[in-house]
């Protein structure tokens, strides 16, 4: 059994689109956003991650797919 992993961003700022490199840490090397199990997040920052991503994505802050 693995010990459990704490969140992130709780107790830290909020989940900004703007802020690249901290959302690039979520993602995998093809751009996918990470499971919870992995990224270690609370479900509430977890959503919050994807929107965000979502919206860096749309706004042309990140790639979609891998160059």
């Amino acid at each position: 059994m693995t010990s459990k992993q704490h969140c992130y961003f709780c107790g830290r700022s909020e989940v900004n689109y703007q802020d690249v490199e901290t959302l690039k840490k979520f993602l995998s090397p093809s751009y996918k956003i990470k499971p919870r199990e992995k990224t270690g997040l609370c479900s509430k920052h977890q959503r919050q991650l994807a929107k965000a991503v979502k919206l860096a994505r749309q706004l042309a802050l990140l790639p979609y797919l891998p160059e």
